[in-house]
């Protein structure tokens, strides 16, 4: 079931995805990753286009935490939540609970 309120990262094993309406990809002419719906495009920094490219519902957000800490110095959980969180907002990602 699809996430609608504010995400939670507590137990850790909420498992986002992308909207089924959404791609991730990399625009050539920009030399950046976008997020792709059919009415935006959003620049994503490296940063997050690394949280988006776990997003894969399978992993959990605890192990996509996880991934973050062993590519970075420092993962701010509250900032990977809040990130997440907007994207649930605007309907780009989708959480399954457990």
């Amino acid at each position: 079931m699809p996430l609608t309120g504010p995400m939670r990262i507590a137990d850790g094993a909420d498992r986002p995805h992308l909207a089924p309406h959404v791609r991730l990809a990399y625009d050539q002419a920009r030399q950046r990753h976008v997020l792709l719906t059919p009415e935006t495009v959003t620049l994503l920094n490296g940063t997050g286009a690394a949280i988006l490219q776990l997003c894969d519902g399978e992993r959990t957000v605890a192990e996509i935490l996880a991934e973050l800490r062993g590519r970075y110095d420092r993962v701010a959980d509250a900032e990977v939540d809040a990130f997440l969180a907007g994207l649930v907002a605007k309907r780009c990602v989708e959480v399954t609970h457990g």
